[in-house]
């Protein structure tokens, strides 16, 4: 039975994100998260359903790949296909033809569950390994401790504070009211449902530090997707602060785990996560691709 690549319309998105849900346990290598759909959908129902790609057989979904940025796939794959020959040769074939309609011509970037048969398949068809990542995990069987810092749940009147604090702390060229908009569009998306929009305050009550936490359903693993503190409120512990409060979130909703994942170059980001209680999971290898 033939494995055949396709793309959702708007209103298939639930499904997609309901499969991203099924795939999440703490068996499994870390992969794409119904929150990474989540937190793309910043940019619109249309953009993320147009970002979209899937893999079906028989009816099922066996591979979800999400068009994160021009250049970058991000793929998850069902569990019990993970070393499913057929599968992994249909995606080799449509991720290296830039006829198919997945990747872009020229340098391209992949990440892929560690462990696939996908993944070995890619480099014996000549990609490369690339950028090496850090997946970090926290249980959540215990209670979580106290965060020490005034944490609000963000809801409407209140993301322009979180707009303002995540637009610094990440940099970039964007207004608060673009960051702002962007909110809107994100907590209007089915995934939102199962997050929280978290800001931490400084005992002068300013706003300091902000997370979102996306559960995929009780007993499976949440992700931490985005993390910030503000650049004039750095090195005082809010991050590892308003991690904690993330993680305390994802425990109420009843999440086995909180998993989050960042370079392996930025030490300082797996220390401070590391220090809220993470241990790191075996580092995971991007892959790459030159092609015309």
């Amino acid at each position: 039975m033939a494995t055949h690549l396709g793309s959702p319309d708007v209103e298939d998105l639930a499904g997609v994100v309901a499969v991203l849900r099924e795939w999440q346990d703490d068996g499994t290598p870390f992969q794409l998260h119904p929150g990474d759909l989540g937190w793309f959908w910043r940019y619109g129902a249309g953009a993320t359903a147009a970002a979209v790609r899937t893999w079906r057989r028989g009816g099922q979904t066996l591979a979800v790949g999400l068009l994160d940025g021009a250049d970058l796939l991000r793929v998850a794959i069902a569990p019990e296909a993970h070393q499913d020959d057929e599968l992994a040769a249909q995606l080799v074939a449509d991720l290296s033809s830039t006829e198919h309609g997945v990747l872009p011509p020229g340098k391209v970037a992949l990440e892929v569950p560690p462990g696939a048969l996908l993944h070995r398949a890619l480099v014996d068809a000549g990609w490369s390994t690339d950028e090496p990542w850090t997946p970090l995990r926290r249980g959540l069987e215990e209670p979580v401790e106290d965060p020490a810092l005034r944490i609000e749940e963000v809801g409407p009147e209140r993301a322009p504070a979180w707009a303002a604090v995540h637009r610094l702390a990440f940099g970039g060229s964007l207004t608060e009211e673009v960051v702002l908009a962007r909110w809107h569009a994100m907590s209007a998306g089915q995934p939102f449902a199962d997050a929280r929009c978290l800001l931490a305050h400084d005992e002068d009550d300013n706003a300091v530090a902000a997370v979102i936490v996306w559960s995929a359903g009780p007993g499976r693993p949440g992700l931490i997707e985005p993390l910030g503190t503000h650049p004039e409120h750095r090195g005082h512990g809010y991050g590892r602060a308003v991690t904690l409060a993330g993680a305390a979130a994802l425990r109420e909703l009843g999440s086995s785990a909180v998993l989050v994942a960042t370079p392996s170059a930025n030490q300082a980001a797996v220390a401070a996560y590391r220090s809220a209680g993470f241990d790191s999971l075996p580092e995971r290898l991007d892959l790459s691709r030159d092609a015309s």
